[in-house]
């Protein structure tokens, strides 16, 4: 297996530094292609049984994955 991942997701508080994280990461160069758009989400965490739980104290995040080139 690679060491490399297959899928990067990377979470910012801001738009504008989710979409300069392309260039800043130089991922292009990586192998990588941005997957679908950026969007603000809400991020929740379940454990076992348990009902969900808010992570980042419930605020929304934009949210950015990038994929390998020749991943699907």
């Amino acid at each position: 297996m690679s060491q490399t991942p297959d899928r990067i997701t990377i979470l910012a508080r801001e738009f504008t530094a989710a979409a300069l994280e392309f260039h800043r990461g130089k991922m292009a160069e990586k192998g990588y292609v941005m997957e679908g758009s950026i969007t603000s989400r809400h991020f929740q965490m379940i454990e076992g049984g348990e009902a969900p739980t808010d992570l980042f104290d419930g605020q929304p995040l934009f949210a950015v994955t990038f994929r390998k080139k020749d991943e699907v």
